[in-house]
């Protein structure tokens, strides 16, 4: 059977977007107001979107169950079986040591916290949104940087700030080649297109980063870092998404720009270096974490293993 879906069902854009923003808004209250299980407020979103799609919008009910079932699927195969591996490596690599290593490396190569902090929820964030996506990227980075004795508001929000950059190419490039098979675009065209425009705001979320963390004045005092972070990853971003494809453009690119940045530390170093770990305005936050403890170091055999 075909159907055709009426984006204006009821000659009017606003009464039409009222209606198909009806389903997220019921998810998100259910979440944010009600405090409703997540799974739970996932179910009630679906199932006000099957009624908006049956009974404002036309669909026939059969094809309406079809599409949640296929949605279901799709959800549990390919995006629940990345987040199931990459949970399975995270357990693992705790269970053998190998993400405390990580941990006390990237933490190790400075002590100041805005490069803590690029190193960290920008390009370690970013390696992890390319791998798996879908929040992991967020939460790992955030527990690391609570462990190090950032302020628990610091670490998540500036872990999402961070995340601004890579999540278009997310999980294996999906987003993108979901937009592609939903759509019927050229792969290639559509990821050729992204990675055209998102380099310039690779560049500057970095900037963004350290301005919400610190202040403007503290982000001028290490911009040539913040400058060799975001090139060293806007730069590979284009070039991988234009000449390779979707699925390793985050990886490679917060690959290049970790070693990148790490490199031109070795070299340079902030004049001040910037102890805080809590939001600027927020130094007092009841919800500050303990002080980071002495960074063990490790052996380079260790820290390629790891």
């Amino acid at each position: 059977m075909a159907w055709q879906q009426i984006y204006d069902p009821f000659g009017n854009m606003i009464v039409s977007t009222v209606f198909a923003a009806v389903p997220v808004v019921v998810m998100l209250v259910c979440l944010g107001f009600l405090h409703i299980k997540a799974h739970i407020a996932a179910g009630l979103g679906l199932l006000s979107a099957i009624a908006i799609a049956v009974f404002a919008y036309g669909m026939p009910a059969g094809m309406a169950g079809n599409a949640a079932f296929f949605g279901g699927l799709t959800g549990l195969l390919p995006i629940g079986w990345i987040v199931l591996n990459i949970i399975f490596l995270q357990q693992l690599a705790e269970q053998n040591g190998s993400f405390k290593i990580l941990q006390d490396s990237l933490s190790g190569i400075t002590e100041d916290r805005r490069l803590q902090l690029l190193l960290i929820a920008f390009c370690f964030g970013a390696f992890f949104e390319g791998a798996a996506g879908f929040g992991t990227p967020v939460a790992v980075t955030a527990g690391i940087l609570i462990g190090l004795g950032f302020s628990p508001l610091a670490a998540s929000g500036l872990s999402l700030i961070a995340n601004t950059a890579p999540v278009a190419f997310g999980a294996l490039g999906t987003p993108v080649i979901t937009l592609a098979k939903v759509h019927g675009y050229d792969l290639m065209e559509v990821t050729a297109m992204i990675g055209r425009q998102l380099p310039f705001f690779s560049l500057l979320v970095p900037f963004w980063l350290i301005w919400a963390f610190a202040g403007r004045k503290a982000m001028m005092e290490i911009w040539p870092a913040i400058l060799v972070t975001g090139l060293s990853f806007a730069i590979p971003q284009y070039l991988v998404s234009n000449f390779i494809g979707p699925e390793l453009v985050d990886i490679i690119a917060a690959i290049v720009s970790m070693v990148s940045l790490i490199l031109f530390l070795r070299v340079w170093q902030p004049k001040k270096i910037w102890t805080s770990p809590s939001l600027k305005g927020h130094e007092t936050d009841s919800g500050e974490a303990k002080p980071p403890m002495p960074v063990t170091r490790h052996s380079s055999a260790d820290l390629v293993r790891a």
